[in-house]
């Protein structure tokens, strides 16, 4: 049964690929943080399971750049895609049984563009309409919302295109989810407003929380404004360390940013779930569930 609410101030966990890369693991083939799921499955429940350790009450699964389009590349059969998707969010279960029973499992469906892994989910200038993108979402989005999470994780969507045809195979699909933009200067990386970009949500039952993820720190305030100002829906946040992706060099640039110390005012504004996203890790979430207990 889908969960219909999230609690007050619940973390969330941090950066899956960027956690695993610090234990070593080498990411930079196509399928980035979801090659483990084929061949060190383990490690992926232990990262979850750090995460857990550090107070995180939700954990994402490893299914965001996973696709059957990049696994059939491998030889992969729609099977075997099928049992991969269902693999990260069993992995996820897992984690969450032995470390933390009673918190949250949410399936990631990444954006097109995760799967074309050229950085065009930071862009959104696709190459299919919105039509196009609701048929290459459908089967990875009907294996994940039956794949025993608790809820999905619509995450780094780049436009209302995107969020509108994830939208439409949301409706009456029997479960739950949130939906998080990915944000640039205060908008949409299409240029959208954010306003917009919420009120698409507004109406649609089965969203039960909206947000930002993979954006700065500082995008995070204006996106919390926005939402407020058209829906009434919880609010998810979990930005970046602060620092940037770099597509053609594939390689992170700048220096983090003190996401914990903007904590206090994305709780005055109205915040729900906190966590974090690329470059985040353990020790950061641990800082994140360390200050949300103060204003418990």
């Amino acid at each position: 049964m889908s969960v219909t609410a999230l609690d007050p101030l619940t973390v969330l966990d941090g950066g899956l690929g960027s956690h695993l890369e610090t234990r070593g693991h080498d990411l930079t083939g196509s399928l980035w943080s979801a090659r483990l799921l084929l061949d060190q499955p383990d490690a992926i429940r232990s990262a979850h399971l750090d995460y857990f350790a550090a107070g995180a009450r939700v954990a994402i699964s490893a299914s965001y750049q996973v696709s059957f389009d990049g696994l059939a590349a491998l030889g992969m059969t729609e099977s075997d895609g099928s049992a991969v998707l269902r693999l990260s969010v069993e992995l996820a279960r897992a984690a969450r049984d032995d470390a933390s029973p009673g918190s949250l499992v949410a399936a990631s469906v990444g954006p097109y563009g995760a799967a074309r892994a050229d950085g065009s989910e930071y862009r959104g200038d696709y190459d299919v309409d919105s039509a196009g993108l609701r048929a290459w979402h459908e089967r990875r989005f009907e294996t994940l919302a039956n794949a025993g999470a608790d809820l999905l994780a619509i995450e780094t969507i780049p436009s209302t295109a995107e969020s509108t045809a994830l939208l439409d195979l949301l409706r009456g699909s029997g479960t739950t989810a949130w939906l998080s933009y990915t944000v640039r200067d205060g908008h949409l990386p299409t240029g959208e407003a954010l306003r917009e970009a919420f009120s698409v949500a507004a109406d649609v039952d089965e969203v039960i929380a909206v947000g930002i993820n993979c954006s700065h720190p500082d995008e995070v305030l204006g996106a919390i404004r926005a939402a407020r100002a058209v829906t009434d829906k919880a609010i998810v946040v979990y930005p970046n360390s602060g620092e940037t992706w770099n597509a053609a060099t594939r390689s992170w640039e700048g220096r983090p940013g003190p996401s914990v110390n903007l904590l206090e005012s994305w709780v005055e504004a109205g915040v729900t779930a906190v966590g974090g996203c690329c470059r985040v890790g353990p020790a950061d979430i641990a800082q994140i569930a360390d200050a949300l207990r103060t204003h418990a």
